[in-house]
C-alpha cells in the first residue's frame, strides 16, 4: 500500500484498503473556521444534543474575516465562540491567541504523523506535510464528524511526484508546487493523493513542505503528503507527543500509483502563476513587463517565519516602489512575535510595507487588501481566480515570498536576483 492507504486502513480498522473503496474512518482532528463552522453548528444544534462525544478532537479557528470587518463577520465569529463555550471545546482560537488555521494547528502541536484530519476548508490538505492524511470537507461533513468522531471517505488513488537535484537560488517549495500544477493542470490530480518525494523534498524545511501540501488542492488533489523523516520527527519533538500516538508510515516499494512525475529541480527557476488559474505558470524570467498595484506576503501558504525571513532579506535597506501597496501578514501571533524579536518588522516598515495582524482577509477578497477594478496584485497566496481578491476586473499573480519582495521593490514582477 501507499502511505495514504496505510493511514486510512489504520483509521477504519482494516488490514488493507484499495483506491475507490468507501470507508467509515475515525477522525483525530475536526477543524472549522468562522466561515464554515457556523453552517456545521446549525446542523449540530438541530439534534439538541447536550454533549459532543469528542470535544477534544474539535478545533475552531476564527481567521477569515478577523479582526471582524463588519457586523456580519462579527456575528459569524460570535456563533463559533458560543458553540465552543456550550460544548466545552477548549481548542478555540481567535485573534490574540490564534492565527491562520493551517499555520496555527502545526504550530500548536495538533498535527503529527499517522493522523487522519478533516477540516471544513479546502486547504486542510496542508497537514500532509507532517505525514498525516488531511483533507477538506463540506460543513455538513464537519457536523457529522463533530457528532460521531467519524467521516465517510472514498480511498483516493495516489500520484507520486519525485523532485531530484539541488534547488537553485531563491527557488522554494512554492516554486516546486507551482511548477507541478503548471505541468499537470488544475484537475491533473483530481481526487488523488499527491505524494511528494525525492532528494529535494528531503532537504526541504517543514515550512516548505507545508506550502507544497497546502496547494495540492490547486491541482485537484484530495490530499498532499510527505513521508515522515528526521526533519519531521525533529519538528514534532517540541510538542512532547507520546511515542505511542505517532504512527510513521512509508509507502511500500510495490505500491501502485496512477501516475508518477519526475522533475529535476535544477531546471526549475522561480515561478509565477498568471491570471486566472494557478496552473497558468511561467518562469519569472519570462514574466515580461507586468506593473503591479499591490503585493501581499502572507496567507496559509506563505505566511510562516521562513517566508518572512526571505522577504526581509530582500527588502532590507530598500524601499517599496512608489504607488505600490505592500502588505505583510504573519500567519500566527507566535510568528508575528518572533518576527518582531528578529527585527523583521522594522525592516518591513522601514521599506514602506504595512504589517497586518494574522488574517485570511486579502486572500479571499474579504478585507485588508481588496483590489479595485483594473488593479494587479502579486501575492504569496494560493488562488488567482477571477475576482478572487476583489473586483472581477482585477488580476492576481501567484509567487513565492522572494519574488513578491523583489516585485515590491521593482514595482513590477521581478526576479529576486535583480534586486540582490
Amino acid at each position: 500500500m501507499t502511505i495514504t492507504e496505510k493511514i486510512l486502513a489504520l483509521h477504519c480498522g482494516e488490514k488493507k484498503v484499495t483506491p475507490g473503496q468507501f470507508i467509515l474512518a475515525d477522525v483525530d482532528i475536526a477543524l472549522g473556521n468562522d466561515i464554515t463552522a457556523p453552517l456545521a453548528i446549525e446542523e449540530v444544534e438541530k439534534l439538541n444534543k447536550k454533549n459532543l462525544p469528542h470535544p477534544e478532537k474539535v478545533v475552531l479557528v476564527s481567521d477569515h474575516f478577523t479582526p471582524n470587518k463588519d457586523k456580519e463577520s462579527a456575528n459569524q465569529c460570535l456563533v463559533v465562540k458560543k458553540f465552543a463555550k456550550k460544548y466545552a471545546i477548549n481548542n478555540y482560537f481567535e485573534l490574540g491567541c490564534g492565527g491562520i488555521e493551517h499555520a496555527l494547528l502545526p504550530e500548536e502541536g495538533f498535527i503529527y504523523p499517522g493522523e487522519l484530519i478533516i477540516g471544513a476548508d479546502s486547504h486542510t490538505c496542508t497537514y500532509g506535510a507532517l505525514g498525516a492524511f488531511a483533507t477538506g470537507v463540506g460543513s455538513t461533513d464537519l457536523a457529522f464528524t463533530m457528532m460521531s468522531g467519524k467521516i465517510w471517505l472514498k480511498v483516493p488513488e495516489s500520484m507520486k511526484f519525485i523532485y531530484s537535484g539541488k534547488l537553485r537560488e531563491w527557488v522554494t517549495g512554492k516554486d516546486l508546487i507551482l511548477y507541478a500544477i503548471g505541468d499537470i493542470g488544475v484537475d491533473g490530480a483530481h481526487y488523488r493523493a499527491m505524494e511528494f518525494r525525492g532528494e529535494a523534498i528531503s532537504k526541504l524545511s517543514v515550512d516548505g513542505r507545508l506550502t507544497m501540501c497546502n496547494m495540492a488542492i490547486e491541482a485537484g488533489g484530495k490530499s498532499g503528503i510527505v513521508a515522515p523523516d528526521e526533519t519531521t520527527l525533529k519538528y514534532i519533538e517540541q510538542f512532547k507527543i507520546p511515542k505511542s500516538k505517532i504512527k510513521v508510515f512509508e509507502s511500500d516499494k510495490d505500491a501502485k500509483y496512477v501516475d508518477i512525475k519526475e522533475y529535476d529541480v535544477g531546471e526549475i527557476e522561480p515561478q509565477v502563476a498568471f491570471p486566472h488559474l494557478p496552473s497558468n505558470t511561467k518562469p519569472v524570467s519570462q514574466a515580461g513587463n507586468v506593473n503591479l498595484d499591490q503585493v501581499v506576503i502572507g496567507s496559509c501558504t506563505n505566511g510562516r517565519l521562513e517566508d518572512l525571513r526571505i522577504a526581509a532579506k530582500i527588502l532590507k535597506g530598500k524601499k517599496v516602489h512608489p504607488y505600490l501597496r505592500t502588505i505583510i501578514i504573519p500567519a500566527t501571533q507566535k510568528i508575528y512575535l518572533q518576527a518582531l524579536k528578529e527585527g523583521l518588522m522594522e525592516i518591513f516598515i522601514n521599506a514602506g510595507a504595512v504589517v497586518s495582524p494574522p488574517t485570511c482577509g486579502p486572500c479571499i477578497g474579504g478585507h485588508m487588501g481588496v483590489l479595485a477594478k483594473g488593479e494587479k496584485c502579486l501575492a504569496t497566496t494560493n488562488r488567482n481566480f477571477v475576482g478572487r481578491m476583489g473586483d472581477k476586473e482585477s488580476e492576481v499573480y501567484l509567487a513565492s515570498p522572494a519574488v513578491a519582495a523583489a516585485s515590491a521593490v521593482k514595482g513590477k514582477i521581478a526576479d529576486p536576483a535583480e534586486v540582490m
